[in-house]
């Protein structure tokens, strides 16, 4: 029987532990997400203050939001082996930053701010999805028997 080495094992354990951890903290989101729905309910049925309720229903809104794009990250790392998408990062930062805005919007200077940060992730989210997801395939030429970037025929005629 073949013993697995330390650099074989190690990797596969901190895998292991890092997908458990995401499954528990997915548990923890949706139940954080049900919390949210009861208190849209509770501010829809039970709130007497409109103007305080229209604010704090948008905010619980877009909390829900930022609590769905998590598990949604989460879905995506295990359907794409193991690898977190990095729009789904700029997804949650732009939602964030819109609900930072809506909550607290009583400095003017601070708004603008946080709008041009919401411009610039919009700006790289673009950028993004205009470059292509895979890297161009190596392109190599044969010159008389060697083959010019593929560094192991020209190790093996040295």
């Amino acid at each position: 029987m073949k013993k697995k080495s330390f650099t074989t094992v190690f990797p596969h354990v901190l895998q292991w532990i890092l997908n458990v951890s995401l499954v528990a903290l997915a548990f923890f989101l949706v139940l954080l997400m049900a919390k949210e729905l009861l208190i849209f309910a509770d501010i829809l049925l039970f709130e007497k203050d409109t103007k305080h309720s229209h604010e704090e229903f948008l905010a619980n809104v877009l909390m829900f939001f930022l609590y769905f794009e998590f598990i949604t990250m989460i879905v995506k790392y295990f359907k794409e082996d193991y690898h977190f998408p990095l729009r789904y990062f700029i997804y949650i930062g732009i939602t964030a930053l819109i609900r930072l805005i809506i909550i607290d919007h009583s400095n003017a200077i601070h708004s603008l701010l946080y709008g041009l940060v919401v411009l610039l992730l919009i700006v790289g989210y673009f950028i993004i999805n205009i470059t292509p997801l895979e890297r161009p395939k190596k392109v190599s030429y044969t010159i008389k028997n060697a083959t010019v970037g593929d560094d192991s025929t020209y190790n093996k005629e040295r």
